[in-house]
């Protein structure tokens, strides 16, 4: 489970995230939605203690990420696909992660299984595509076998057949009964895959609830991609004026 109270992020005279309250359970995928800028990244920062909140508090499994004695092991993390070392080949990539955390080789196999990478486990990741960086970084962050996994647009990159196989991977794992967050602008996707949703503008919270609910609330269509519309129409800090033709913003 993941508990945020009152968490506010500034930097400088600019807010960030802005006094949010939400909780992420166990058993279904949440998708956390926004606008580029919204907060979305910073706050999914703030939970795995890559960025320290300057006030309020966000809380993986009852604790501060910091204060888990093995982090790895309550919560898988994907923020970024191009972390890996560019000269290391994937197998030595998630081996390396492994060492620190006691887990044996044989879980590395068995991930780079899972995401379909152990056909290239040798090659050097430099030379991976971004659809298969991002399925090593699912494959790192299920390295510890975490009850909490955090996935930040994990289908960025992949074709088809890689979407739905995330699709799958994460409703099995909510499933199981773990909880799974879930970013993505791919609303059709994330429509077949959510559960439940939190919708953040500007660093507050638009919406939160089941995902049928808040549609229902915010159109009249049915479409998630009408409602996300309809929730963010106000918060969108630059916007395309493409009606003058002129290209400018504001």
């Amino acid at each position: 489970m993941i508990t945020a109270h009152a968490l506010t992020k500034r930097y400088g005279s600019k807010v960030a995230v802005d006094a949010v309250d939400f909780t992420v359970e166990p058993g279904r995928v949440t998708g956390f939605l926004g606008p580029n800028g919204a907060g979305k990244s910073t706050t999914m920062r703030m939970m795995v203690g890559l960025d320290r909140p300057t006030s309020g508090t966000v809380k993986v499994n009852g604790r501060r990420y910091q204060e888990h004695r093995a982090p790895i092991r309550e919560v898988g993390v994907l923020l970024d696909a191009k972390a890996a070392h560019r000269g290391r080949t994937a197998y030595k990539h998630l081996l390396s992660i492994a060492a620190t955390h006691h887990i044996g080789s044989g879980r590395v196999r068995e991930v780079l299984d899972l995401v379909g990478l152990d056909s290239v486990a040798g090659q050097r990741v430099g030379g991976f595509s971004l659809g298969m960086g991002q399925r090593l970084g699912i494959a790192a962050a299920l390295l510890g076998d975490p009850a909490t996994i955090i996935l930040d647009e994990p289908v960025n990159g992949l074709d088809p057949e890689g979407v739905r196989w995330v699709r799958t991977l994460m409703r099995g794992l909510a499933a199981e009964g773990r909880t799974v967050l879930l970013s993505s602008h791919l609303m059709s996707e994330m429509a077949l895959t959510a559960d439940h949703l939190i919708v953040i503008g500007r660093g507050r919270i638009l919406a939160d609830g089941p995902l049928d609910d808040v549609v229902a609330a915010s159109t009249q269509t049915g479409s998630l991609e009408d409602a996300y519309l309809a929730l963010t129409s106000g918060e969108v800090e630059y916007r395309s004026s493409s009606t003058t033709g002129t290209g400018a913003h504001r």
